[in-house]
């Protein structure tokens, strides 16, 4: 399965429309693909994920191509700290299983990662 993500540019900020694409070529019957927005955090202590909207596309053609809208939420913001950051991504799942495509964002007020630290 190959499944590639349009979305046009990385930073964004709470409250804007993401649009973009998805496109597939699947080989055998995924039964839906899914367009998912998350958040996860990277770094000590215990990882949290949460996937926060979802775009779903039932009985897809084994080939296709699809537009997606998902409205940003206020929050949380994108953030890097000594020990823990916050990234946000987009990717598109088969349903019959594996991660297929995932593009990192960046959401926050000025649309840069907030930086928690000095470099």
């Amino acid at each position: 399965m190959i499944v590639r993500l349009d979305i046009g540019k990385s930073q964004w900020r709470p409250g804007e429309t993401l649009e973009g694409t998805v496109s597939w070529e699947l080989t055998g019957e995924p039964g839906a693909v899914e367009v998912r927005l998350s958040w996860e955090t990277q770094g000590k202590g215990t990882q949290d994920t949460k996937v926060v909207q979802r775009v779903r596309f039932d009985n897809p053609a084994p080939s296709d191509r699809k537009p997606f809208r998902i409205e940003l939420p206020e929050g949380p913001y994108s953030f890097s700290g000594k020990l823990v950051s916050l990234v946000w991504s987009v990717e598109a799942v088969g349903e019959s299983g594996g991660k297929s495509g995932r593009v990192k964002l960046t959401i926050s007020p000025t649309g840069s990662e907030i930086l928690l630290h000095r470099k």
